[in-house]
């Protein structure tokens, strides 16, 4: 983004006889405070140290430490600011960096020809110098440290005489020793902002919502004109490299099952919501699963701020706009919904909506139906709490649309168990779920609060055998598929390999030649195993001892942690299945049916049939007659009863 260096004359610039105006202050750390932690932001310029405060009952506070500048050095820099803002033309420049290294240089030459005059004879004056004339107008003033420190996540300032406060990744919410003491002062800064943002803020137009350069995303508001305490900012800073999904794997928050499972997901086009409070981590989680996206698809991202960043070349990227209008006129606006419908005319084979929380979500569901990938995040405590919001004004998403999101995963920001190397807290995706239909949700993956571990449940996955089905696959082939995916993101994670533009290029890899970077990575494809009759017979029968009708709303049974599905897991739902099948043309034909029209019918062989017809004979649900030259089968009634049970679950 341009910078508009000019208004540095405005807000920097000062009459010669014009007294320093000190519009806040820094704290320093009390003697009796007990220092917790201390890092170096620039050194030897700038550090910080995170402190427990007697006087606070020993809550924990955030110091900035900033080499001291004498009173003859400030009155230099005031001059040499001054000259700077006047001499330099931004308009020649384009590009930060440039406008950052021109500055400097100027300074650089400042400084040398009137040293004599500005009476520099200390030799660690010239750097100090230069350390604050790039803090005052290429940096952040007063915050500059807070929006250079990589541990902070937000920065808030609630008024003058108030502590700004931060959002520590290791201390969470804690005050600063900044304090803005001017209210005119805190005035010029939010002016400042918002014109580095390129955006206009004043007493007419009190809100500004915008992006600072860097991408960090910028609330504030005007005086008093909406907030009582006067201005008022928030920052919500944006990591210069996004987090991969081998990044989310180490902090935790993922594991490598359930990334294989997003992995899988997303090459067929699956679509997925992404629910979560405040701060849980929903964009995060949006832009690591989004950098899964099978090479050469095309996709379109729709956001009102800026935050997604792809690793990939086939991207449209789409921001709203605001009403340049006057009282209500909606001039220019461009929104969500405006530009959701536009998305579509693009035929993007991945749709993903930076957050929904209007009539945009009824186009994205029209999107999905159509047969684009849908992703998106949504506000939400729960996934009952955000198919809620989609189902009432102003979203108005049919019920009968909601299944056509496939997937639904709930993150949330946690307390993690108490561990003397980790801190307390924590970001996990505490439940993954299928949605099978509307209140009929499978939850495929779960996090245990006690145990910091993910479970698995991918033996109810309902999309698992749909996806196998329409890749030509056995639910075997696909469960292998997943282990070999989970094995390469755990091979990238042990080696070190997180950045995401080099885990975008192992995942490009892995589709132009699977076989080669298998070999590579020293990863071994299972074979596939011959299955014995006494394996099958071996194995958890099915569900037959029902003496009473089930209630409508059948509940998986409980299964034992921890679950690792394994493959008589697999053989015993394929087994089910079939079973199913061949009730279900007994069931159609009063009760008897030849052997031979049910293989036809099935295109069963003949060794994978006899084990079928063997495992029912033994449970008792059917009968073998034999009349002449063939064989008939008849369902018995212990086989009704069964058959009832299975269409209400293997049926939908």
């Amino acid at each position: 983004m341009e910078l508009n260096l000019g208004i540095f004359k405005k807000l920097f610039k000062r009459g010669s006889g014009e007294k320093k105006e000190v519009g806040y202050i820094k704290e320093p750390v009390p003697e009796n405070a007990e220092i917790i932690e201390r890092y170096w932001i620039t050194k030897p310029f700038a550090r910080v140290t995170i402190a427990s405060i007697p006087e606070l009952g020993g809550a924990i506070k955030y110091f900035v430490e900033e080499i001291p500048l004498r009173p003859e050095e400030e009155a230099v820099l005031d001059k040499i600011i001054n000259i700077v803002a006047a001499e330099i033309n931004p308009a020649e420049f384009k590009e930060e960096n440039n406008v950052r290294d021109a500055m400097l240089s100027m300074a650089d030459k400042i400084i040398r020809k009137y040293e004599k005059k500005f009476k520099i004879h200390r030799p660690d004056t010239h750097k100090k110098l230069l350390y604050y004339i790039e803090r005052e107008l290429l940096g952040f003033g007063p915050i500059d440290v807070l929006m250079k420190d990589y541990h902070i996540e937000d920065i808030s300032c609630d008024g003058v005489d108030v502590p700004v406060y931060i959002w520590h990744r290791k201390y969470e919410s804690i005050p600063t020793n900044i304090v803005f003491k001017d209210k005119v002062f805190l005035d010029n800064f939010i002016v400042k902002l918002a014109h580095r943002s390129g955006k206009h803020v004043s007493s007419a137009f009190p809100i500004v919502d915008a992006m600072i350069y860097g991408k960090h995303r910028l609330a504030a508001s005007f005086r008093e004109e909406v907030s009582p305490k006067g201005s008022t900012f928030t920052i919500r800073k944006f990591r210069e490299e996004p987090y991969s999904i081998i990044d989310l794997i180490d902090l935790g928050t993922i594991n490598t099952d359930m990334a294989a499972y997003f992995w899988l997901l997303m090459e067929n086009k699956v679509s997925m919501l992404i629910i979560g409070g405040t701060a849980a981590g929903k964009t995060t989680l949006l832009n690591a699963i989004a950098t899964l996206i099978k090479p050469g698809y095309k996709v379109v991202t729709v956001e009102e701020t800026a935050e997604i960043n792809l690793p990939i070349d086939n991207w449209v990227q789409f921001i709203s706009r605001e009403s340049y209008g006057i009282s209500g006129a909606k001039v220019g606006e461009v929104t969500l919904f405006d530009l959701v419908k536009t998305s579509l005319r693009y035929r993007p084979d991945y749709l993903i909506v930076g957050e929904v929380r209007g009539e945009e979500a009824f186009v994205l569901f029209q999107a999905v139906a159509t047969g684009h990938g849908g992703l998106c995040t949504i506000h939400g405590e729960s996934l009952d709490a955000a198919v809620k919001r989609l189902t009432s004004p102003p979203m108005n998403v049919s019920e009968s649309y909601i299944p056509l999101m496939n997937v639904a995963i709930n993150i949330e920001r946690v307390v993690l168990p108490k561990r003397p190397t980790t801190t307390s807290y924590g970001r996990r995706v505490t439940y993954v779920w299928e949605i099978r239909d509307y209140n009929d949700y499978i939850p495929v993956f779960e996090w245990s609060p006690s145990e910091d571990i993910f479970y698995s449940y991918i033996e109810r996955s309902v999309l698992l055998p749909r996806l196998a089905h329409k890749l030509g696959l056995t639910l075997d082939d696909l469960l292998r598929e997943l282990r070999i995916r989970a094995r390469i993101l755990e091979w990238l994670k042990d080696n070190g390999i997180r950045s995401f533009r080099e885990v975008a290029k192992y995942i490009n890899e892995f589709y132009v030649n699977k076989e080669e970077l298998l070999k590579k990575l020293g990863i071994e494809v299972e074979e596939e195993k011959e299955i014995a009759v006494s394996e099958v017979e071996e194995l958890p029968s099915p569900p037959v001892e029902i003496e009473t009708t089930l209630p409508t709303e059948v509940k998986p049974p409980k299964i034992e942690r921890p679950i690792v599905r394994r493959f008589p897991y697999d053989l015993a739902e394929e087994v089910m299945n079939k079973i199913y099948k061949i009730l279900k043309i007994l069931m159609g034909r009063k009760g008897v049916y030849s052997d031979i029209d049910i293989k036809t019918r099935l295109n069963m062989d003949d060794v994978e049939f006899k084990k079928i017809i063997e495992i029912m004979r033994k449970h008792h649900l059917i009968s073998i007659e034999k009349k002449r030259k063939h064989t008939y089968i008849r369902i018995r009634k212990k086989g009704i009863k069964v058959y009832n049970t299975l269409s209400s679950q293997l049926g939908k």
